[in-house]
């Protein structure tokens, strides 16, 4: 039974690590830097972003992300998301976790880093009234699509499946709004209310397609150790139950049901995010990295603090 138990969080971590049996070095050295960062214990980003729930969050971002005909050019034309989608999210993982935990200096050098890689994303698309578009994955309302998509999918799936957030929604908008800024994201919004606001904005712009719904089965079944689909189709239906309804339409989604009636999601979820939970511990080791930079500037600052 131990053997097993061991097996199995080694296969979930692995999941989330692109298959390495060892922290990522780039999640050891956020205990270095010189400052808190942007965030620290308390804030509203840390709870987000320390759950389970951005689980959920991931996959609901991507099925936000893949409607904008734009964003989902990017990755038709640019990403290896099906031949290697645990390397594609170790990435995402990669600068969400380093602007979250790392000091000022680090969140800013991931930042660029993404903003590098994105600078070679170019082509053309097809909007939703069938004009031919130019792309670049840096274009100023791509990338603030793709933030208010995951700033939503983030928030929402902690509202629906997670904890009470340090000062409500309107605190974690406002603090990852400085994420949007890092990515050259001009009046990324403050508020819920304006990310309903900018978000709505959007709507003439977003449409299904062909290849939508093929990264929408392609989200239904990815190729995920067969020990973890159950688990893994119990946060799908999650994720598709907290859509909104227009975008549930027009990703061709429903709510989990059973003929006519609506099949419970939120006890399902919670239990699942618990086992997960249990598999990769309290702690995840980007958040103990930074614990251990802020205790060590603390403690650098009483030295210097304390008469010669």
């Amino acid at each position: 039974m131990g053997k097993l138990l061991e097996s199995w969080r080694r296969q979930l971590v692995g999941t989330f690590s692109n298959n390495s049996e060892t922290i990522p070095e780039w999640e050891l050295e956020l205990a270095n830097g010189t400052d808190r960062g942007y965030y620290g214990p308390g804030s509203a980003v840390w709870a987000v972003h320390g759950s389970m729930t951005t689980i959920i969050a991931g996959i609901r971002a991507l099925l936000l992300q893949a409607l904008h005909p734009g964003a989902m050019a990017g990755v038709r034309d640019y990403s290896n998301y099906k031949e290697d989608p645990l390397g594609r999210l170790a990435g995402t993982i990669r600068w969400i976790f380093t602007v979250t935990y790392g000091d000022t200096t680090a969140a800013r050098g991931a930042s660029n880093w993404v903003l590098r890689l994105h600078e070679r994303v170019q082509g053309t698309y097809e909007d939703a009234s069938g004009t031919v578009r130019p792309y670049s994955a840096n274009d100023p309302e791509l990338a603030r699509w793709v933030h208010l998509a995951f700033t939503d999918a983030f928030l929402t799936s902690h509202i629906e499946f997670g904890d009470p957030i340090p000062g409500g929604p309107d605190q974690y908008v406002a603090e990852w709004a400085t994420a949007g800024e890092l990515m050259q994201i001009d009046n990324p919004p403050r508020d819920l209310a304006g990310l309903r606001k900018q978000m709505a904005a959007f709507d003439p712009e977003l449409r299904s397609s062909p290849t939508v719904e093929e990264v929408v089965r392609f989200l239904r079944r990815p190729p995920l150790p067969r020990n973890q689909m159950i688990g893994y189709r119990v946060l799908f239906a999650g994720a598709v139950a907290s859509l909104e309804p227009r975008h549930r339409e027009m990703l061709g989604l429903r709510e989990p049901h059973l003929g006519p009636f609506k099949l419970p999601v939120h006890g399902p979820v919670k239990l699942v995010l618990r086992v997960i939970r249990f598999g990769l511990g309290d702690m995840g080791p980007s958040e103990r990295s930074a614990r251990e930079r802020i205790a060590r500037l603390a403690r650098e600052s009483d030295e210097d603090r304390r008469p010669a």
